[in-house]
Order: structure tokens, then C-alpha cells, then sequence
């Protein structure tokens, strides 16, 4: 339960004095729905003004705060700004310039022959100095109301500055004083000051250094969470788990496991036959063998009598996943199953029947694998794709459909960084596949302009007419999924007047047996040309697919073109991607292209995106549910990990864990930031 100093903090926004469906739309739109998201609704910047007497041109550039005189209107035609020509009190010019509203308001503001006081930026325009919507007009001796330094914050349509900072100071007024949960020699070491004081310095002073308080303290309270997690599940009493290799011994693999895969499947091997529930997380690029590494610990369980579970989030991955594991285990006594949201009637039935009775011994599915209703006789293990989709909640929620905690093994083929890997699943220990089997070539990287888009139509025939497909992806103009799907409409209409019916189109609004069909028919090669959105995913293995063609890739983050790219080199042809780019490219973009172009290491991308993207939202592996961060920056969690990581373990080990003072005060900086479900686990929560 949240401790009751808390409560204010998370009342809504709309009960803030003058807060009504008006505000409560772009509010909404900045995640600020509550009071304790205001008050980490950190300034873009300060505004520095300046209070002169009178014009001039070593000003120009600066933000001033002048008394002037209006003395006269001019304006052209109807689209043509009102400029307000005024004067200060020693008769220098200078133009008050108003865009794009109704002329009668600047006047009321401003009536010829009255003295007024405004603040704005000074500017040169032509031969005259200007000043465009001055930011603040009032009457002479009110200049005191102007604030020299202010906070300007992130701002939404329907929202401006003076109502944000009104917002904010409000939220201010409901700030508690807690008790301090950061250790005090690391306090002390950073001279940080209390909770309540940073958070109102983070307004009301321009101190770029106080949001590091206030990063640590999110960062701490995350890896604390973990450590709870951590602890509980070794608490746990599990199936220990030790297969006797008779259907590992069966299976008639087509090639030799890399030594990183031998490496993994000891450490799994490891895991399960212990009596504490395994949390592993398994990192590998696209393509190094995660599945079979995966089927291997499933196969060790169905060996020792159990059942496991293989969860992926989509209905097209889980279906890709089903088919090559039904291959894989072609001949051998092993039922494997799948089950979808789709699945209904006596199919399902038979299913959950299968389940319960313990005939089936292997389940691929989505979400609906761990519904309520479905139940298995003896689940102990489960095994999670693309593990950066389900957040720490969700992979708690997996571990409870068993009378005995399962072992828990998740994947991703999103090669993360150490320091994200420890912020992110640090409840978890990882093995990583780090080499690629032998044989699986490269994958040759080009970028190209948008210019020659004719180009590449024309290679892109000389592609299919040798018997070859490629996907072709196109860009997310904007947050809205229409203008994604415009983009990639027109393309596949364009494509189609080239080559008719051998272009396909996927996209998120499809339902899942349209989108299924179309994807079947890619796969059976009766579609050369896949066009597709950025929303979906264009996971379905497809060898004879060996051309990547990536539209605006400029504007795609590293990890994101390394995964499109990594659709494609399946096969025994060689595979190309060709990263399409627009005319003007920003150091950053540069940087990306150049990189992709010079290395298929995911990892090495991996560490690059961190330091490329800086601030940004990193690798795509926000988590739903869990999302990861909302104070700290990328660049805050590498350089506090390491400390908050200890700060907590010592917590734990040391200094009482949550029974202690500390330990109180640390149970509120888990609420705080949400990460109560550390606390869930505890009895003493």
C-alpha cells in the first residue's frame, strides 16, 4: 500500500486550480496527469533577461525587459504582420512585431502615447531593431514582476509558458518533506541536498547539476526493486530440473552449435537444476542461434517429465517460432502445441485439455498462453521472446501459473549495452551469444540518396527477375500510424505500377488473418516485394528474402536499422541492405549510416547507440508497462549505476533492508517511483 505522505503527490493534475478539459488535453499529451509529474517536468532551459534604459545594438540577440512608448500601427495586407512602432524614453525606434492574429489585440495592449513595459528578444531586422510577440507586457513599476531568470518548459499545444510555471508552482506547494534514503557518505560525497529542496531548486534556480539528485534517487529506487525481485525469487523454492540428453541426443542438427551456444546452454543447464527458479536473460544478435539454445533447455525439461511454455508478442513471431521448432523436432516424442488469441472452439478445447492432462509437453503462443483459464499439470519452465516488449510486472505475472515457481528464460535479439542491460533487467542474470555460426555471411551495407530512388527500382527488378525477394520498408513521417501507412501505401502503389501483384503491403492496422495471408504468400515466394510499416514486425523468417531496402533511413535509430537489417542474410545467397537516405543529414544520422555500412557486430552498434543517441529513447527496449526511465537521462544512468547498485545492496546486507530507517525511507522512494512491485514481493510490504 502507498504510504499515505505520498498521496498528494499522485493526486490528478485536474485538481489543480484552473485545470479543466482545456489544459487537461495537452497535460495528457505530455504524460502530466498527475502532481508528481509536474514536478519532474524538468525546463528545457532558463531564459536570462536583462532590464536596460534604452536601445541598443549590443543588446541585439539578448532577451531585455524595456519601457517603451507606442506611437504607431503599421500593416500591410491582410497576411502581412501588425508592427507596432514605439519608442523608448530617449526616442529610439523600435518595431513590436505581432504574426498571425487578430490586429485589435495588440492594440488593446499597446494604445498609442501609453508607456508599457515589455520583454522579449531583441533583433535586427533590416535597418530597424525588433522585437516579435514580446513575451510580456505590463504597466511601468511592475517590472519587479518579471523575473530575470525563468524556467522554460517542454509545452504542448493549448499550453504556453506563464500557465506551465503557474501549474508547477502550484504542484510545489504540495511537495512533503521525506526522510532521506540515499546512504550518507554518498549524500555527503555529492554534496547533494534533501529531496524536497532539489525538486524545488529544479524550478526555481538555474543549477543544471541538482537533476543529478533527483536522477540518482530514480536510479536507486530501480535497482533496489531489482534486488527485491532477486532475493525473492532465490527464496523460492523451484523444480530442479536435470534432463538425461535422450531427445537432445536425437536431434539431427543440420550443423555444429558455436562455442557461445555451448557456453549458454552449461549456464542454463546450470540454472535449472538448482531449487531456486532461474531469471536468465539470453542476449544474441540477429541470427546467432537464441531459439535453439532455448529448445535446448526445453527439451531438458520435457526429459525430466515437465512441461514449458515458449511465449513471443506477436501472433506472426509465435507462428514462425511453432513451425521451425515442429521442424526441428520432426521424429522425435515430443507434442508441441500452439495457442493464440485466434485459436477458438474445439481446437482450443483440445488444447487446454492437452495442457491439463500433460500430452502436450511444449506450448508456443502469445499472451494467451498465461490467461486465467488456461492451466497447465506440471509448467516448469517458460521460455520469453523478445523480452524487451513484456515489462518486469508482466514477467513476475508468468511465474505465478504454476503450483512451483517456473524457471524463467528470456530473449532478445536487441543486442542492449552493460550499463542499460544492468538498469533494465537487472532482477536477471545474462548470457550472451556474442559469435554468429560459421557460414552465415555477412550482410553488405549501401546507402544511397533519395535522388536515385530510380535506381533502385530498377535493381530491385534485376533482383526479382533472378529469382530473389526483398522488403521493402518505409519511414514514420511523423507520431501518427496514418501517416506511416500513407507513406507506405503509396509505395507499394507505386511499386505495383512497376511490377502488379508481386508486391505485397503489411501494416499495423491490418487484422491478423489479412496480414497473416499476405505474409504466407511472401513466404511462398508467390510475392517478390514486401512493402512494410515501421509499426509491425517483418519477423518471419524468409531465406530466399536476401534484399533489405530501407526508405529515410536517416531517420531510423541504430538498433532499429540493424534489426530490419538482420530480416534479411537467412539464406546461402548473399544479402544487401540499401539504406535510403534524404539530402541533408544531420552529424548524428551521418554517424549511424557510416557505422551501418562498416560493421554487422550488433553490440558494438549497441554501444554506439548509447553514446549517439544520448538522452533519447535507447535500442527500442523501453518496456512495456515498466517503462524504463522518466527523470534519468542514458548518460546519468552510466555514470550512477554502479553507485545506486551498491547504495541499494548495502541497503540490503548492511543497513536493515526495509525494516530499518533507511529501509522506511527507501520503501517511499519505491513508490514514488513506481517500482512498488519490489515491494509486492516482501511480507513486510
Amino acid at each position: 500500500m502507498r504510504p499515505e505522505i505520498l498521496n498528494p503527490l499522485f493526486g490528478e493534475t485536474q485538481s489543480l486550480k484552473g485545470v479543466g478539459k482545456a489544459l487537461a488535453k495537452p497535460l495528457e499529451k505530455l504524460r502530466l496527469t498527475r502532481i508528481k509529474d509536474l514536478l519532474y517536468h524538468k525546463p528545457s532551459y532558463w531564459m536570462h533577461r536583462k532590464h536596460v534604459d534604452e536601445l541598443d545594438e549590443v543588446d541585439v540577440g539578448e532577451t531585455i525587459v524595456i519601457e517603451v512608448t507606442p506611437v504607431d500601427y503599421r500593416t500591410g495586407g491582410p497576411r502581412s504582420p501588425l508592427r507596432v512602432h514605439a519608442t523608448d524614453k530617449r526616442g529610439n525606434y523600435i518595431s513590436l512585431t505581432f504574426f498571425g492574429r487578430n490586429p485589435g489585440w495588440p492594440k488593446k495592449l499597446l494604445p498609442l502615447g501609453e508607456p508599457k513595459v515589455i520583454s522579449g528578444k531583441l533583433e535586427r531586422y533590416g535597418d530597424e531593431l525588433q522585437m516579435v510577440h514580446p513575451d510580456q507586457i505590463l504597466e511601468p513599476g511592475q517590472e519587479s514582476a518579471i523575473a530575470l531568470v525563468e524556467p522554460i518548459y517542454p509545452l504542448a499545444e493549448g499550453l504556453g509558458n506563464v500557465r506551465m510555471k503557474q501549474l508547477v508552482e502550484q504542484a510545489l506547494l504540495q511537495v512533503p518533506d521525506l526522510p532521506e534514503w540515499i546512504e550518507p557518505s554518498q549524500l555527503a560525497a555529492k554534496d547533494w541536498k534533501n529531496w524536497k529542496h532539489e525538486i524545488q531548486a529544479l524550478h526555481r534556480m538555474e543549477r543544471e547539476a541538482n537533476s543529478d539528485r533527483l536522477a540518482y534517487d530514480e536510479i536507486f529506487a530501480n535497482q533496489l526493486a531489482f534486488m527485491l525481485v532477486r532475493a525473492n525469487n532465490r527464496a523460492k523454492k523451484g523444480m530442479p530440473i536435470k534432463g538425461n540428453g535422450r531427445l537432445r541426443d536425437q536431434l539431427q542438427l543440420p550443423f555444429e552449435l558455436t562455442n557461445a551456444q555451448k557456453r549458454c546452454i552449461a549456464e542454463i543447464e546450470g540454472d535449472l537444476a538448482q531449487t531456486a527458479p532461474m531469471l536468465r536473460l539470453l542476449q544474441g544478435d540477429v541470427g546467432s542461434g537464441k531459439t535453439l539454445v532455448a529448445l535446448m533447455a526445453l527439451l531438458s525439461t520435457v526429459e525430466a517429465g515437465f512441461q514449458g511454455a515458449f511465449l513471443a508478442p506477436t501472433e506472426i513471431l509465435a507462428r514462425q517460432h511453432f513451425e521451425s521448432l515442429q521442424k526441428i523436432l520432426a521424429g522425435l516424442p515430443v507434442n508441441i502445441a500452439i495457442l493464440t488469441g485466434r485459436d477458438k472452439g474445439k481446437t482450443r478445447e483440445a488444447t487446454l485439455m492437452g495442457l491439463m492432462d500433460g500430452s502436450i509437453h511444449i506450448l508456443v503462443g502469445t499472451h494467451a498462453i498465461f490467461q486465467e483459464h488456461v492451466n497447465y499439470k506440471n509448467l516448469a519452465v517458460a521460455v520469453i521472446d523478445e523480452q524487451h516488449k513484456f515489462g518486469v510486472s508482466q514477467r513476475l505475472l508468468l511465474t505465478q501459473k504454476a503450483d512451483r515457481t517456473p524457471h524463467l528464460l528470456a530473449m532478445t535479439a536487441t543486442p542492449i549495452p552493460r550499463t542499460l542491460t544492468l538498469s533494465q533487467f537487472g532482477e536477471m542474470d545474462v548470457s550472451r551469444i556474442d559469435e554468429l555460426p560459421p557460414g552465415r555471411q555477412a550482410i553488405d551495407t549501401s546507402v544511397i540518396s533519395a535522388g536515385r530512388l530510380p535506381d533502385v527500382v530498377e535493381g530491385l527488378a534485376r533482383h526479382i527477375g533472378s529469382g530473389g525477394q526483398a522488403y521493402w520498408v518505409c519511414p514514420l513521417i511523423d507520431e501518427s500510424e496514418k501517416s506511416d501507412l500513407a507513406a507506405a501505401e503509396d509505395r507499394a502503389a507505386a511499386l505495383k505500377t512497376r511490377f502488379g501483384d508481386q508486391i505485397g503491403l503489411v501494416h499495423g492496422r491490418m487484422k491478423g488473418p489479412e496480414k497473416d495471408l499476405v505474409m504466407e504468400r511472401f513466404q511462398r515466394n508467390e510475392i517478390k516485394v514486401l512493402v512494410a510499416t515501421t509499426v509491425i514486425e517483418v519477423g518471419v523468417d524468409v531465406p530466399n528474402a536476401s534484399l533489405m531496402i530501407i526508405e529515410a533511413a536517416d531517420r531510423f535509430g541504430l538498433a532499429q536499422l540493424h534489426q530490419l537489417r538482420g530480416r534479411v542474410g537467412r539464406g546461402s545467397v548473399k544479402s544487401n541492405c540499401l539504406l535510403i537516405r534524404g539530402d541533408t543529414l544531420s552529424e548524428t544520422a551521418r554517424a549511424r549510416l557510416s557505422l551501418m555500412r562498416e560493421t554487422n557486430d550488433g553490440f558494438r552498434i549497441a554501444e554506439e547507440d548509447l553514446r549517439l543517441r544520448g538522452a533519447g529513447e535507447l535500442l527500442g527496449t523501453r518496456q512495456s508497462g515498466d517503462a524504463g526511465f522518466r527523470v534519468a537521462t542514458p548518460t546519468q544512468v552510466s555514470e550512477f549505476i554502479g553507485a545506486a547498485t551498491d547504495d541499494a545492496r548495502l541497503l540490503l546486507d548492511r543497513d536493515g533492508g526495509l525494516a530499518s530507517e533507511r529501509g522506511q525511507a527507501a520503501r517511499i522512494a519505491l513508490y514514488l517511483f513506481e517500482r512498488d512491485w519490489g515491494v509486492s514481493l516482501l511480507r513486510s510490504g
